[in-house]
């Protein structure tokens, strides 16, 4: 038997296409061939279970082997090998897909889903790195002769009788030079390690088994204990901190799913740590770029997420658009705010504990994820000074009564920093008001989407207004001072503090604070948002300082500042300016040099 002729291509010139361009990286050519080795090893197990082949079955092991002296890399598999015909059909007719048929065949008779090739391109790759291209393989079917294909790259190929004891397939690629750097076993070692460390069928390299074949996520979460999971955790990250917990997947309609997701300790580190889930199609490695399944917030989960409904480009490289995609998307959502509620139901003591490091991630996915709120809003925790934990719910009963302003809204006071913010923190709670802590990195947009969820609720910066504004009860309160003497002290801290300077003067309790300089809670909002959003910085520098200076007239400071001599007024008014701006941290520099010295002259005058 010999034969010749030229591929069947019905596109012109798209050999060379599929040759250099078909896929991204050039290092997957290994993945492809490995799992059409799985693929044929898997329909003759099929075909044995259902009893159309009777023959024994023998070691089902993939085998890829280096020859550096001949500059080869070979392929082996006892699987189901093809016939002289079926090269023709499957190898010569490009994108023809025999797994395709197969499945179409066999659907009615046995579960196609371990089937894993779906492209007929796959082993085009190989023409990535070899110059030359054989095919030495023996069908399955009884009498069958063993055939051998043979193609250097161009659309020329032929098909001779060679002698081939066992079944199956072995694929040599003849390395092209300038591909010599794939004959090392350290890069083809690192190239199984990433694309088929789970394949469902044993594969040796070197002389081992490099594969788990049942990865824990093929596993009924029933038959695994948590060392299992943690056990697996560390084999995906050996240096990571154990996780908090983790979420088993596993769906069969409408679409097939299995993966597990877990919780990292995230803190307040809000830089998303990438590629820390990995996608794959039936324990065949595809990508860690797995955006387009996986909603941004959850992409600070570490984990596996496998499914072979998922849609793939030829490649197998990148993910299309499909609508499976967004129910798959929506199934992880639910399945992630699921397990916090069982979570918080079942330890609230526990679940406030971890609050520390999950906080960030469900905050985030509260701002981003409508369906996501629907679900955990009533599990999300709002943490006050007193590091006191209460859902949204809670909270609203624990501070409705005393803090509502004269329009019957509800004020919920906060700090970015409750050490600056300590003496206005202080104040709030002088007058029996709450201060939740809300200094993570995306606090400034959770800020906002909390009056946008929470009727009748507004949020404002304790430091942001002089207390008693805050929370606007419509009560006015009288100065001690006259007209006349609040006069002549609005001078006096008008000549001792910038020209520029705005100075209000306010009738506050006596215990309040001399002088306070505030930032309207507009301003704070947008100052908080430029610190989390970089683009947002430079805006920021553009916009004018709009602090307000206001000065208490019930202080006892004010009528000693009065009767003071007059060279010591503007020195009194100054200091305590300045210690309004030192509460702040807003007093640098040389005047921060001039407020020491003044300092001790006063207390030693």
């Amino acid at each position: 038997m010999e034969e010749k002729g030229t591929l069947s291509i019905h596109t012109e010139n798209i050999f060379p296409i599929i040759k250099k361009f078909l896929y991204s990286d050039h290092e997957v050519f290994l993945r492809e061939l490995v799992s059409n080795a799985v693929d044929a090893t898997q329909k003759i197990k099929q075909l044995a279970s259902i009893g159309d082949y009777k023959g024994e079955l023998g070691e089902l092991k993939v085998k890829v082997e280096v020859n550096k002296e001949a500059k080869t890399i070979t392929i082996s598999d006892r699987g189901i090998g093809m016939s002289a015909d079926e090269i023709k059909k499957y190898i010569n007719q490009i994108a023809f897909s025999g797994a395709t048929e197969f499945i179409d065949k066999y659907k009615d008779k046995a579960d196609n889903q371990q089937i894993i090739g779906h492209f007929g391109l796959g082993f085009y790759s190989s023409f990535m790195v070899a110059e030359r291209v054989e095919i030495q393989t023996k069908s399955y079917q009884e009498d069958a002769e063993a055939a051998r294909w043979n193609c250097d790259g161009s659309t020329a190929f032929e098909i001779t009788k060679t002698v081939k004891k066992e079944r199956g397939t072995d694929i040599i690629l003849h390395i092209a030079e300038d591909s010599l750097e794939f004959l090392e076993n350290h890069k083809l070692q690192g190239i199984l390690d990433k694309y088929c460390k789970f394949l469902p069928v044993e594969v040796e390299f070197d002389g081992k088994v490099i594969n788990k074949t049942a990865p824990i996520w093929t596993i009924a979460p029933s038959e695994l204990k948590d060392q299992d999971y943690l056990d697996f955790y560390k084999e995906l990250h050996p240096f990571a901190e154990e996780p908090l917990f983790w979420i088993h997947l596993n769906v069969d309609y409408p679409f097939n799913l299995t993966g597990i997701l877990y919780f990292p300790k995230v803190k307040q580190d809000f830089e998303i740590k990438k590629n820390k889930i990995q996608l794959y199609s039936r324990q065949v490695f595809i990508t860690d770029e797995v955006k387009d399944i996986v909603p941004e917030f959850l992409m600070l989960l570490h984990g596996v997420i496998d499914s072979p409904d998922i849609p793939l480009n030829v490649s197998r490289s990148f993910l299309q658009a499909d609508g499976n995609v967004k129910k798959i998307s929506s199934y992880i959502t639910r399945k992630v705010a699921d397990k916090l509620v069982e979570l918080f139901k079942n330890d609230r003591k526990a679940f406030e504990e971890k609050w520390e490091n999950i906080g960030l991630f469900v905050k985030y996915g509260l701002i981003s994820e409508d369906k996501f709120y629907e679900k955990a809003n009533s599990i999300a925790l709002l943490k006050n000074t007193k590091n006191e934990y209460f859902t949204f719910e809670e909270y609203k009963a624990k501070v409705e009564a005393v803090q509502k302003d004269k329009d019957d809204n509800i004020i919920y006071l906060y700090t970015t920093d409750s050490a600056k913010q300590h003496a206005f923190i202080q104040a709030a709670q002088d007058r029996a008001y709450d201060v939740l802590l809300l200094d993570g990195p995306i606090d400034s947009h959770f800020i906002n989407m909390l009056e946008q969820k929470l009727e009748k609720t507004n949020l404002k910066r304790v430091d942001a207004e002089v207390v008693d504004k805050l929370i606007d009860k419509g009560e006015v309160k009288e100065s001690v001072l006259g007209d006349k003497e609040q006069d002549r002290l609005k001078e006096v801290f008008e000549t001792a503090t910038p020209k520029d300077t705005v100075i209000q003067l306010e009738a506050l309790a006596p215990e309040d604070m001399p002088v306070l300089v505030t930032l309207p809670e507009f301003m704070r909002r947008m100052q908080d948002m430029a610190a989390s959003n970089g683009g947002f910085g430079g805006m920021m520098g553009q916009m004018p300082n709009q602090t307000q200076v206001t000065v208490n007239t019930n202080h006892p400071l004010m009528t000693k500042i009065l009767n003071a001599k007059k060279d010591n007024r503007g020195k009194l008014a100054k200091q305590a300016y300045d210690l309004a701006l030192l509460s702040q941290n807003m007093l640098v520099g040389e005047e921060l040099t001039n407020f020491v010295k003044r300092s001790v002259e006063l207390a030693v005058s």
